[in-house]
């Protein structure tokens, strides 16, 4: 008998479990109405009217688009190691580090760059020097890296697949704690972790597995359940993967797909509104992009050109603009 009831115990308790994963289940994943059409169309993000405009050239292999405080473009170029702004609609050398990749300012005003030497630095664009924020992960050097992205407190996560790739899935993601110089490992086991952004709530970190040309969903360090296992959150076929990413203020997810010559918009359930394609004279290359004023801009690194369209979402406002 006293077996038994140890047995009938272990049930209850299992079945108790298994009740709550799915109640919690439930609480942690929205519920909504089932669309009877379609459920979006890229109008929704972009006017018929709407029209590319070209809005600088340069050189090098343009990337890492963000903008200041006082909306001045910044940009990088990994082969030739500048560091770009736009002046009078022309793009000009403001300085030469190693190789960067990704950039985003900080409130201070300094421009963090993710570099692929392994290196992530913080540039003054007032003094013109860089300090070295962190480069090693438990007394080792980093790999090459990406891409960063600021969180609401200030820290950081950035991207590392230099050495990675889809038959070599060996990419990490690493986080910086706010004021810190160690780097806590986020996520690892990637095919080539290129782009990263937060989604509106902060809840989760999207990123690029651009070996896979999918978008990977991670719940963040400071997501309130951690329950929501990382998943895939989206798909895309043609050009080789996702670079850059940012988000509006919808929560809508709006990728650089490189080689594809387009800018893919998925909803914050990943549910596709479809492409905003480059015009036929662009090149194919896009890379990275941000918002401003109303506008997208992008990057395309095989003609190095900036251009920007009409949008009518919002950008979420970047950490080193709030």
């Amino acid at each position: 008998m006293k077996k038994k009831g140890a047995i009938l115990g272990t049930l209850v308790l299992i079945f108790t479990l298994v009740t709550a994963s799915f109640v919690g289940a439930k609480a942690l994943y929205e519920s909504k109405t089932v669309p009877k059409g379609e459920r979006h169309h890229i109008t929704e993000i972009v006017k018929n009217n709407s029209k590319w405009e070209k809005v600088a050239t340069g050189s090098g292999f343009m990337e890492g688009i963000n903008f200041d405080r006082q909306g001045n473009i910044w940009m990088v170029s990994p082969p030739t190691g500048e560091i770009f702004t736009i002046k009078n609609g022309k793009v000009v050398t403001v300085n030469k580090t190693p190789m960067p990749i990704g950039a985003k300012f900080h409130k201070d005003g300094r421009l963090f760059i993710t570099d692929g030497t392994g290196e992530l630095y913080a540039y003054n664009p007032k003094t013109k020097k860089r300090e070295t924020i962190v480069n090693s992960y438990k007394g080792k050097p980093l790999n090459g890296l990406n891409d960063l992205v600021f969180d609401e407190k200030g820290g950081i996560y950035f991207t590392e697949p230099m050495g990675s790739s889809a038959t070599h899935p060996t990419g990490r993601v690493f986080y910086l704690p706010p004021n810190s110089k160690e780097a806590v490992l986020f996520s690892e086991n990637i095919a080539y972790p290129n782009g990263i952004a937060l989604s509106a709530d902060g809840q989760r970190v999207y990123i690029s597995e651009f070996n896979k040309n999918q978008i990977l969903s991670v719940p963040s360090l400071s997501a309130a359940d951690a329950r929501e296992t990382p998943f895939v959150f989206a798909r895309f076929e043609g050009g080789i993967g996702p670079d850059g990413l940012t988000v509006d203020a919808e929560g809508n997810l709006y990728v650089a797909h490189f080689q594809a010559g387009e800018i893919v918009v998925v909803d914050s359930s990943g549910f596709d509104y479809g492409t905003i394609r480059l015009p036929e004279d662009a090149g194919t290359f896009v890379t990275n992009l941000a918002f401003h004023d109303g506008y997208l801009y992008i990057t395309e690194s095989l003609k190095n050109e900036v251009w920007r369209i009409k949008v009518n979402n919002t950008g979420l406002t970047p950490f080193g603009l709030k």
